[in-house]
């Protein structure tokens, strides 16, 4: 008789599914044009002054007015999709592609339950989620227990992919930390839309991958308490491109040749090394702690071969008082099978919340 491990099948098929996205010629390879020059040396100052020493966390969200349409109603909910302005300052602006200047979102709601007693959670996009579906399927079977949904397009994808980046495999170095700034403005943003225009009783953010370390960083900057969901989620994307499985979709000859171009001569190792010290920047242990970190929940894989167990557990410790559940599987077959656990904690993350007093 064969036993089977099953938890290393799991690591295994994340591993085929890596090789087969990233190590061979079907797909182009992350940051093909280098580092991204000045924009990078723009974003890393920028970046920098995201971690106060004491005060400044509170910066107030910018405050936005999407113009809606309406997609489908139904007899009990309703789905429509808003554009804005994305809430950046002109210097990043100016760094992102024109095609990410106006965000896009979706927004499902209950219809026939006031805003003060529903809950609504912003989800942020993974690595290659494109589209506002998979999303909306997760939030969707919410609705039942008063819980709306609205999906941020990220900077970079979908319709704001710019011309010349094929898929979701980023030209510049830079493009990555300008997706995570982007991101967080216009999930600040969306956020205070929700508590201040939509009169929302309760809001949470999540995401998935890449949308899960957003989600973090959005739960530590935002003034007021949110439910923060990161699922299958690194403490840092220096998990995911140097130590990971992406490593092996990240054009590193590329980036080393940028550098020569530069006259800055460097061997592969140093050039690895130059990424995990830019790459720190999105390390979501050096960020404040979110105002109730009780409401923050980590759903990690016991066998993810993309994010290992030990960049989860940093991010507890960082911030004590947050939980972190696991499932049992893989990256790919936790996306894939765990979607029942990801609404289990979205709801658990909102009941933490005190409900927001109506104004009088």
């Amino acid at each position: 008789m064969v036993t089977v491990n099953i938890g290393m099948l799991h690591y295994v098929i994340d591993h085929i599914y890596g090789a087969f996205m990233h190590r061979t010629k079907l797909s182009p390879l992350f940051f093909s044009r280098g580092w991204g020059g000045s924009k990078l040396e723009l974003l890393e100052r920028m970046i920098k002054d995201l971690f106060p020493e004491v005060e400044g966390q509170n910066r107030p969200p910018t405050l936005i007015q999407p113009i809606w349409r309406t997609v489908w109603e139904t007899r009990t909910a309703c789905l429509r999709e808003g554009v804005f302005r994305t809430t950046c300052d002109e210097q990043l602006i100016s760094a992102l592609p024109p095609e990410s200047h106006t965000a896009r979102v979706a927004f499902l709601v209950p219809k026939y339950v006031p805003p003060q007693k529903t809950a609504c959670v912003v989800h942020l996009a993974g690595t290659g989620d494109h589209t506002f579906d998979r999303r909306l399927r997760l939030g969707g079977p919410l609705l039942k227990q008063n819980i709306a949904t609205m999906v941020l397009e990220s900077p970079f994808y979908g319709r704001r992919r710019p011309m010349l980046q094929r898929g979701s495999k980023l030209l510049c170095v830079s493009d990555l930390l300008l997706l995570g700034r982007a991101t967080i403005e216009e999930t600040r943003s969306l956020l205070h839309w929700l508590d201040s225009e939509g009169g929302f009783g309760k809001t949470g953010v999540c995401g998935l991958s890449m949308g899960g370390v957003h989600a973090a960083m959005v739960g530590s900057l935002h003034p007021t308490p949110v439910a923060t969901l990161p699922f299958l989620s690194p403490h840092s994307a220096v998990v995911a491109f140097c130590d990971g499985i992406l490593r092996y979709g990240t054009a590193w000859e590329a980036l080393r040749e940028d550098l020569a171009v530069q006259k800055t001569v460097m061997t592969l190792e140093e050039v690895r090394q130059r990424m995990r010290n830019v790459l720190s920047l999105t390390d979501v242990t050096r960020f404040p702690i979110p105002k109730n970190p009780n409401a923050v929940i980590f759903v990690a894989a016991t066998d993810d071969g993309y994010i290992p167990k030990h960049s989860v557990l940093e991010l507890q410790k960082a911030w004590p008082g947050s939980e972190v559940r696991w499932v049992t599987g893989g990256h790919v077959s936790s996306f894939l099978l765990h979607n029942d656990q990801f609404r289990r904690a979205i709801v658990d993350g909102l009941n933490r919340l005190e409900w927001k007093e109506p104004p009088l």
